[in-house]
């Protein structure tokens, strides 16, 4: 008997420590942005270090990256937040920074792919952004 409810302790506390879903620790703020794509080619990023974002980090095709106008930076979309963005599949974080000049936009990230970023273009369009929940905040 003390075995079966040690067995069964065991299970419950597994599966309470499992990590929640990504929806589960985030609220997701909507906000409307101009969306562009951009690949990593000299002339589109910098001729000295193409593959190299704002931040440092080395970007390579396949990854699910995006740059953001400064502006906002101050709204809450900063380095490595996750973002979800109308009409594509999955989730995205924020790992570079565009030029000063733009206000109000997202920079998609491509790969090499100038066909496939020429065909985007730019939309407007929704996006939500990740922010996570207070743990701490009593609801009454």
């Amino acid at each position: 008997m003390i075995k079966r409810l040690s067995i069964a302790f065991i299970f419950v506390i597994a599966f309470s420590c499992s990590d929640k879903p990504v929806d589960d620790k985030y609220n997701w703020i909507p906000l409307q942005v101009t969306a562009t794509a951009y690949n990593s080619l000299p002339y589109q990023t910098s001729y000295e270090h193409p593959a190299i974002t704002a931040w440092g980090d080395s970007i390579k095709p396949g990854v699910k990256w995006i740059a953001v106008s400064r502006d906002l930076l101050k709204k809450g979309l900063s380095y490595n937040t996750l973002v979800k963005i109308d009409t594509f599949d999955g989730i995205y974080i924020v790992k570079d920074k565009m030029h000063a000049r733009w206000r109000n936009r997202i920079d998609i990230y491509m790969g090499e792919d100038v066909k496939k970023a020429k065909e985007w273009g730019r939309r407007k369009l929704t996006i939500k952004y990740a922010v996570k929940k207070d743990s701490l905040l009593i609801i009454e």
